[in-house]
């Protein structure tokens, strides 16, 4: 269980942090960049939450508490110590069964969705492209082959991504639908 009895420590003073590993690197580090975004992510899943139905709130509960594995299996570098705390291919499986459970009662997409429509839907799109700048950091971490990721983290946020796209149509369905990009509209 967490204890946190002090919240300023001042050891991050000099521009660095410390990583559950132990080790300190500079704020600016991806890794940090990585965990942070995905922080940002979970907040915005949050306001999302305010808005959404019971059946979509519950399943944003677990995929927040699931931001929160995410975020400690990515401020340990995976060097193969099996205690850390990792995504599991079982939490990348959930999330795909809850699309899938999600997406068979909307209508097939004839054009690109704009973000918006009810609140919770708006959210979550919010949310759908912070995720994405996540994975981003997360895959530029990969490319850099000293920055060891489990082989889970990629994958989960990936499927995150669209997880919550498709939970902002399953939130606008009953509220009018989503919002569709007309080409040259504003032409």
């Amino acid at each position: 269980m967490v204890k946190l009895n002090k919240i300023y420590t001042r050891t991050g003073d000099d521009g660095t942090t410390g990583l559950g590993s132990g080790d300190r690197v500079h704020k600016s580090d991806l890794r940090i960049s990585a965990y942070g975004t995905v922080d940002e992510t979970n907040a915005a899943i949050g306001i999302a939450r305010l808005h959404s139905s019971a059946q979509l709130d519950a399943m944003l509960a677990r995929v927040q508490h699931d931001l929160f594995d995410l975020g400690a299996d990515l401020c340990i570098p995976d060097d193969g110590n099996i205690s850390a705390l990792r995504i599991t291919p079982a939490q990348v499986k959930r999330l795909e069964d809850e699309i899938d459970l999600m997406n068979a009662d909307l209508e097939p997409l004839r054009s690109f969705v704009l973000p918006g429509g009810h609140p919770s839907a708006a959210y979550l799109h919010l949310a759908r492209t912070i995720a994405r700048r996540a994975e981003r950091i997360i895959a530029e971490m990969v490319l850099h082959n000293n920055r060891a990721i489990s082989a889970n983290a990629l994958e989960y946020i990936n499927r995150l991504s669209d997880f919550l796209f498709v939970a902002s149509r399953h939130a606008n369905m009953s509220h009018g639908g989503d919002v569709m990009w007309e080409p040259g509209k504003t032409r």
